[in-house]
């Protein structure tokens, strides 16, 4: 009988939702586990094969868990603003509350005939005031501890999207990651989280936590710590000073320019009257450039001279100031010490622009006199740098910087490539921002027990280069809440990060309204011990929300250091070698497949596409492989109808009383068991679908021959090997054999008889002159004269070693019996 895929896939998901069967009591503490997937945005498009191979295969995990007998948290819910709705919005005319709310209800639905076990008691979405109040909330607590500010600053904006971006959501080609128009450069006033406070603690916090390698060595390098010292350069003719930061004080004496960034207010300040409009042309030529393209190392030197000189405070040398767009006026002071004799970007303008190079560094084994080919890095011995001369140059760091700190002209700084986090949006669709600004009392936070600030919902979203909200009047004017009098409120909305920096602690109480969550539950749950999700998010989603839960916990919301104690990366499933997605036309639909087969074969079929972190490139040929397995485990399970109430099984059997195919059997049941356990553990889904096919082709070659207890044995364990990977498939053949209740009512997992890993015999492969000539069966640990009599006596050896000289033979024991002969 062919495998009722829909009838029984509708059946048990009827019955776990009916029964409450994955709702979870959060009370209960012994054995507690969170297992979290990234939420989903409700985009237009619904669940595709990248939500399939990131949900499925983490859900597959959870339920593994839950028949070993933890009490497993896994709930869903919907990071439900953002542009997109917003997008479509402008191109449809549908609201994007109406989409998203919509969109909402067909993932639901989508995500239940997934069958993954989620607690639906526990789901939430952001886009609503009873949670985003609380993103008001968070606001409201960082302004008061400084660690919210506004300020005028350049930033990146995307001309199509027309709105600000994170420096995260810039890509490497400088293009915005969610449009792929070019970002431009413009000066405006934004709110920002002050994340660079915890930098520090950023960075140490990576070592107590189980993630993946090269997603820690991202966020390290995105924070970028750099030890070094500040050093003050007095300007010729001005009261004005120039700052720089360096990590090598010891080349302070090879300093032959100074360099400002493009931005830099001192441009202005510096800039005599002769070079003003070489200077401003050059200023208004790079604001169309990004700091991906300004930093390029393979990128033809550019810059201008101001016409000012800076005051060597060393050595009191004059030094020309340029203008160049190397210098960021973002990262460090905005301002550089030029020492192209020790520094390659350094060397390479000083050479195009005819500046002095001097060697200060002397290379072991060089002479001072010898002219510098190319800038000198590296450690060496300090030149022509007065009373440091001599010093080997890594004690001349830590000798000029005490020098420089007791004549009050510098002092050692740690600086930080973490910019503060950037959250302004001009969009409307997202948590609007709880301030408004007083002509008599400036800028005024809104009182929490005014909010939430409610997200108006007629709006005019087609934008003109501002925020949609400022173009609704109800909205924008309010009363000041200290003096009464006529404000306008921030037209701004808060990036969409903030709403994901938090929710893992929500789900634990969505409807908990005495606070932003509950911080009982939070303290006993958190942090998640697994989470699942994109690389992609790095040092974005992952980085804030870590700073997020430091910051809540330093005002006593929760009492652990991180959120996520555990990460895992899904790979990506591409098509034809490209990223799916709807503008490539390349996206592959899971629901025709669906109709045709059945969650469980989708499900099964993409974790048997490859390593779960690696992802693969989309191909439908295997799919078919995956459901005659089905198929053929159902009809096996159909024969045996009933068979639990005939018989019971033992839970374990001693190898002497059962026969050949018996022991074959029982061996290859705990040897399954024993291995998928350690597979599913660390998720390499591929192998232990595998494994469940090798078993079936083992039970059903040998079944026949064995006693009924046995079966019911074997198939007991079968059916709880399926039931994490095909959910729906293992519920059946569980109830098939007789069991009346959902597997996971009651959760089951099988104890490994270890006596049954151990091999009675093994196969010896016996090579002749290095090819294959025959294998033989032999006990274990046979001794080698047996094993060598059986081998000569074999008639495919004989054929191949008969009238010829044996002139070596090699026995690698249990493995391999070599024989060369001539």
């Amino acid at each position: 009988m062919k495998y009722p895929f829909a009838e029984v896939e509708k059946k048990w998901q009827s019955y776990w939702e009916n029964n409450q069967v994955f709702k979870t009591d959060l009370a209960d503490l012994e054995k507690k586990l969170y297992c979290l997937v990234m939420f989903i945005y409700p985009s237009g498009s619904k669940l595709h094969c990248g939500h399939w191979y990131n949900y499925g295969p983490t859900d597959s995990w959870a339920r593994f868990k839950k028949l070993q007998g933890y009490n497993v948290f896994e709930p869903m819910g919907y990071d439900a603003f953002g542009l997109p709705a917003e997008n479509y919005a402008i191109k449809t005319g549908i609201h994007p509350q109406d989409s998203t709310f919509t969109n909402i209800d067909d993932i639901r639905n989508q995500l239940k005939h997934m069958g993954c076990m989620y607690d639906w008691s526990a789901e939430l979405m952001t886009c609503v005031p009873e949670y985003y109040k609380w993103n008001q909330w968070l606001f409201l607590q960082l302004y008061k501890r400084g660690l919210a500010y506004r300020k005028k600053a350049p930033v990146n904006w995307c001309p199509s999207c027309q709105t600000v971006l994170a420096n995260e959501q810039v890509q490497q080609d400088g293009s915005c990651e969610r449009c792929g128009t070019m970002v431009e450069h413009k000066n405006l006033t934004q709110w920002f989280f002050k994340i660079t406070d915890y930098a520090d603690e950023l960075l140490d916090g990576l070592n107590k936590i189980d993630w993946p390698d090269k997603t820690k060595l991202m966020q390290t390098n995105w924070i970028g710590k750099s030890v070094g010292t500040e050093v003050k350069f007095r300007v010729e003719g001005h009261d004005e000073t120039i700052t720089v930061f360096t990590t090598r004080p010891d080349t302070l004496f090879g300093v032959t320019y100074a360099v400002l960034a493009p931005e830099s207010e001192l441009v202005e300040k510096l800039t005599t009257d002769e070079y003003k409009e070489t200077v401003q042309k050059y200023v208004d030529s790079v604001k169309s450039l990004t700091e991906i393209e300004r930093t390029s190392t393979v990128k033809e030197k550019t810059g201008v001279p101001t016409g000012a000189f800076a005051i060597n405070p060393v050595n009191g040398e004059k030094v020309p100031i340029w203008v160049a767009d190397y210098v960021l006026a973002s990262y460090g002071t905005g301002s550089v010490m030029a020492v192209p004799g020790h520094d390659e970007r350094d060397f390479e303008f000083a050479e195009k622009f005819g500046l002095p190079i001097r060697k200060v560094i002397l290379e072991p084994g060089k002479n001072p006199e010898d002219k510098l080919e190319e800038a000198y890095t590296d450690a060496g011995t300090m030149i022509n740098s007065g009373e440091f001369s001599g010093l080997n140059s890594d004690d001349g760091i830590e000798k000029v910087s005490d020098w420089l700190e007791e004549k009050s002209l510098g002092n050692r700084k740690t600086n930080f490539r973490l910019r503060d986090w950037l959250i302004s949006r001009q969009r409307y669709w997202g948590t609007p921002i709880p301030v408004v600004y007083c002509d008599k009392c400036g800028e005024v936070p809104i009182p929490e027990d005014q909010l939430p600030v409610t997200l108006p919902y007629d709006v005019n979203i087609k934008s003109d280069g501002g925020s949609p909200l400022a173009k609704n009047e109800e909205f924008i004017n309010t009363a000041c809440p200290q003096c009464g009098g006529a404000a306008k409120r921030d037209a701004d909305t808060m990036d969409t990060f903030v709403d994901s920096s938090w929710y893992y602690l929500r789900y634990l109480n969505p409807n908990f309204n005495d606070g932003m969550f509950d911080t009982k539950l939070a303290n006993e749950w958190t942090p998640v011990d697994m989470y699942v999700g994109g690389a992609e998010h790095a040092t974005m989603h992952l980085l804030y929300a870590r700073f997020i839960h430091k910051f809540l916990r330093d005002i006593g919301m929760v009492n652990s250091d991180e959120p996520f104690a555990k990460l895992v990366h899904q790979g990506t499933i591409t098509n034809q070698g490209a990223k799916m997605s709807k503008s490539k036309g390349n996206v592959v639909n899971p629901d025709s497949f669906i109709n045709d087969y059945g969650s469980d074969v989708f499900r099964m079929y993409l974790m048997f596409m490859g390593p779960y972190e690696l992802g693969g490139d989309w191909s439908d040929k295997g799919i078919v492989g995956v459901d005659r397995f089905v198929q053929r485990t159902y009809s096996l399970f159909k024969k045996y109808e009933g068979i639990s109430k005939e018989s019971e099984s033992k839970d374990a059997y001693e190898l002497s009383d059962l026969n050949e195919n018996e022991k074959s059997v029982y061996r290859k049941v705990n040897h399954t068991l024993n291995k998928f356990s350690e597979e599913i553990e660390h998720f390499r889904f591929n192998t232990a679908v595998a494994l469940l096919m090798e078993l079936l082709n083992e039970l059903n070659k040998n079944f026949e021959q064995c006693r009924i207890d046995l079966i019911v044995y074997s198939l007991e364990r079968f059916s709880a090997l399926l039931s994490p990977l095909a959910p729906h498939l293992g519920e059946e053949c569980w109830g098939l054999i007789g069991r009346e209740k959902s597997m996971y009512e009651d959760p089951v997992w099988f104890e490994i008889d270890t006596k049954a890993l151990t091999v009675d015999n093994v196969t010896i492969a016996v090579q002749v002159n290095g090819k294959l000539r025959a294998k033989i069966d032999m006990p274990v640990d046979t001794p080698q004269d047996e094993v060598k009599s059986a081998v000569f006596n074999d008639d495919k050896v004989k054929s191949h070693t008969d009238g010829k000289t044996v002139v070596k033979e090699i026995y690698v024991p249990n493995k391999i019996y070599n024989i060369v002969v001539k």
